[in-house]
């Protein structure tokens, strides 16, 4: 009884053991997620938030001081343009204008007494003067009379012009007696009342504000605050949406107005003022509102989308390894399986190849071979191992001798394997056998990159390149046998003596074709323009690379996309021709060995081309450097 007991013990032990060993057996299939793709509206646009206001306001203040006597006027009174909307008290003003009028008389009398004294000065000159000539009276009493009368019109004049004085006392008198009548000065809604009744008001230095009426509520204003990486895409015209708390439930509609040039800066946060026309037909928005505004920025309808999940994913050599499927060979050189492997970033510059013909390369330069630029040519080492970023006078490597020879470019010009490379030296070109497709997914890349930094991590990175030019470097494929591939004799994307990242004398795309800034520049004087926002030109279209996999008969199939605007959740796919709507596309896949690790690394890495892949030197994208010459 008791070996049946330990028999029956043992089977049930063996049964356990094998059934945990079948559920963790390492063979386990992949768990893949997939979203479909769809057709609908796909909006981009910019959020802000900004404040209502009336198109129209208009403080009304006093300009004489007093006691408000009359208030005819109330918040939200519909009020016309010379309707009496308060009055001040008058009292003292009248009374200064009685002391005007006084003063007034009294000069008007001294101008009687002073045209008599002239009269009496004259009659008495002219009998002087008869005397005299007579020799009846002095020459002296004859000049006393003179200056008599000589007086008497400059006294006269003065009187005249105390008169004038006396009438403009009497006019500003009136003019401040009628300004303690406060009359609406224009057609508005009274909005805010700032007084009331009995209450005392100074007018000194500046007009106390008694009333602000705004005008015509029914057209109102969002004075948005847009930050300063978005206000390049503002444009006079663009559509807006906008939602207030007051009605949660409601959209309203709007047009860009004006984009202002008067930065504000708070926290180190530069914002510029965007104004949005408002209709307001209702009177449901009231000014002081708080808008959350959506800019829409460009907007396409029933077009096919596919969720950006699905455009973040990249799937690993672990991926492929479990679904027993073979890598496809563009990504073999993206993740360094090329003959060179993930090796340096260029060297300084390199000593161009002689001219050969195809089929019969020519002999490749020693590493002793002085460089064009002063520098030494940097080569990969042994392919898959890893090396260090090189700098412009870095020496040269191990296997600097045994680089492969220079092949002839496609302008007859001689090529070279001496220049930089396109990440990493050694082996074929990487960009040079790439489709157009696949170095515009190596371009996405590098903008996904630059778009996850902080402001502050693009600016640093921006300075650094920017050094490495002025250093004689040339910035992503500037240079002799340059970064895409290019080399002396006619690159894939740029040309020019040097090398890679770091060395050589940058190039250019095309030297032939540099604007002519002059000619071409946009000023209010060429093109007669009356505002700012008229020289900006309408935005381009926005179409970039992307890349899809489908999973078919238990296999991941690669789909290259053209792209255009995203909405943040879903992105327009511009050739629809093999991705149809409704298809899976996948979005994740989680292998047997990324579920056994801790939850917190199963899916570090995967859908993340930036990130070194586990148990790989330098991750995805290190593939075998471009040889120099043409295409």
């Amino acid at each position: 009884m008791k070996k049946l007991i330990t028999i029956i013990v043992l089977l049930i032990a063996i049964g356990a053991l094998g059934a945990w060993l079948y559920a963790n057996r390492s063979d386990k299939e992949p768990t893949v997620t997939t979203l479909k793709t769809s057709r609908g509206d796909i909006i981009d646009a910019v959020g802000a938030t900004g404040t209502l206001q009336a198109v129209t306001t208009v403080t009304v203040g006093t300009q004489v001081s007093g006691i408000v006597q009359d208030l005819n006027a109330d918040f939200n009174d519909i009020v016309k343009k010379g309707q009496v909307i308060a009055r001040l008290d008058p009292a003292l003003l009248e009374t200064a204008l009685e002391t005007a009028k006084a003063n007034l008389v009294n000069a008007q009398a001294n101008l009687e007494r002073q045209k008599v004294a002239l009269a009496d000065a004259q009659s008495k000159l002219k009998r002087a003067k008869e005397l005299s000539a007579r020799q009846l009276i002095t020459a002296a009493d004859l000049e006393t009379a003179d200056v008599t009368q000589k007086q008497a019109e400059a006294q006269l004049k003065s009187t005249e012009s105390q008169i004038v004085q006396a009438e403009a006392s009497v006019n500003k008198a009136k003019v401040d007696l009628d300004h303690t009548v406060i009359t609406a000065p224009i057609d508005g809604i009274v909005i805010k009342r700032s007084v009331d009744r009995g209450q005392t008001v100074a007018a000194s230095m500046q007009a106390p504000e008694l009333f602000i009426i705004a005008a015509d509520l029914t057209k109102m204003q969002v004075n948005a605050n847009i930050d300063e990486s978005d206000v390049g895409r503002m444009r006079p015209g663009q559509n807006v949406t906008f939602r207030v708390d007051a009605y949660p439930t409601d959209t309203f509609h709007g047009t860009v107005k004006q984009v202002r040039l008067n930065p504000t800066t708070v926290q180190n946060v530069v914002t510029y003022s965007t104004v949005i026309d408002v209709p307001n037909p209702d009177y449901r928005l009231k000014p002081g509102m708080t808008a959350n505004v959506n800019i829409e920025i460009a907007r396409r309808t029933n077009v096919l989308r596919i969720p950006n999940a699905a455009l973040r994913f990249r799937p690993t050599k672990d991926i492929f390894e479990a679904l027993h499927q073979t890598m496809p060979p563009e990504l073999e050189r993206g993740f360094g399986r090329g003959p060179g492997g993930r090796q340096n970033a260029g060297g300084p510059g390199g000593q161009p190849g002689q001219p050969g013909t195809a089929g019969q390369p020519a002999a490749a330069p020693t590493a002793s071979t002085p460089a064009p630029s002063g520098g030494t040519a940097t080569t990969g080492q042994a392919a898959g191992q890893p090396n260090a970023r090189q700098r412009p006078n870095a020496q040269p490597s191990q296997n600097a001798q045994q680089q492969s020879a220079p092949r002839q470019g496609t302008d007859g010009q001689p090529g070279s394997d001496q220049g930089g490379r396109n990440f990493g030296g050694g082996g074929r070109g990487d960009f040079a056998n790439m489709t157009p497709e696949q170095r515009e997914e190596r371009r996405k890349r590098m903008e996904e990159r630059m778009a996850s930094m902080s402001p502050e991590e693009r600016a640093q990175f921006q300075e650094r390149m920017r050094q490495r030019q002025a250093n004689g470097g040339g910035n992503f494929g500037n240079g002799n046998g340059g970064n895409f591939g290019g080399g002396r004799g006619g690159g894939n994307f740029s040309a020019g003596n040097g090398g890679g990242m770091n060395g050589g004398n940058p190039g250019s795309r095309n030297s032939a074709r540099t604007p002519d800034v002059a000619a071409n520049s946009k000023t209010p004087s060429a093109s007669n323009a009356t505002t700012i926002d008229s020289l900006f030109a309408p935005l381009p279209q926005v179409e970039t690379r992307g890349r899809a996999w489908l999973f078919i008969n238990k296999e991941l199939k690669m789909v290259n996309l053209r792209l255009g605007i995203s909405d943040g959740t879903f992105t327009e796919v511009i050739n629809d021709t093999e991705l149809q709507p409704d298809m899976d596309v996948v979005t994740s896949v989680v292998t047997a060995e990324m579920a056994s690790r801790p939850a917190n690394q199963q899916n570090q890495n995967n859908g993340n081309p930036l990130m070194p892949q586990r148990g790989r030197p330098g991750g995805p994208g290190g593939g075998g450097g471009g040889r120099g010459g043409g295409r």
